[in-house]
């Protein structure tokens, strides 16, 4: 059975907040998000839930220090509304 691809939507914010990351992170964003399109919960994202004022949206690791804060808007489409170190989550 084919996988179908995640289709990825940016929002705003995380359009702004990409733009100032430095280079070498957002290489590393693109990367990961390749992996993220073909599998979600692909072992090296390490995906996990959010909890707090974030519940019910999830995130991935770019570093030990920067992620992907998103949301599933379907079995097929995810919004990607943060990235950066760990101050997104606050």
């Amino acid at each position: 059975m084919l996988r179908r691809r995640m289709n990825v939507k940016p929002s705003n914010r995380f359009k702004r907040s990409y733009i100032r990351l430095p280079a070498n992170i957002q290489r590393l964003a693109v990367e990961k998000e390749d992996i993220f399109v073909e599998n979600p919960f692909d072992p090296r994202l390490k995906t996990h839930k959010l909890k707090g004022k974030l519940k019910g949206f999830w995130s991935f690791s770019l570093t030990y220090s920067f992620g992907i804060v998103f949301e599933f808007a379907n079995k097929e489409k995810a919004i990607f509304y943060d990235i950066g170190d760990h101050k997104i989550y606050q």
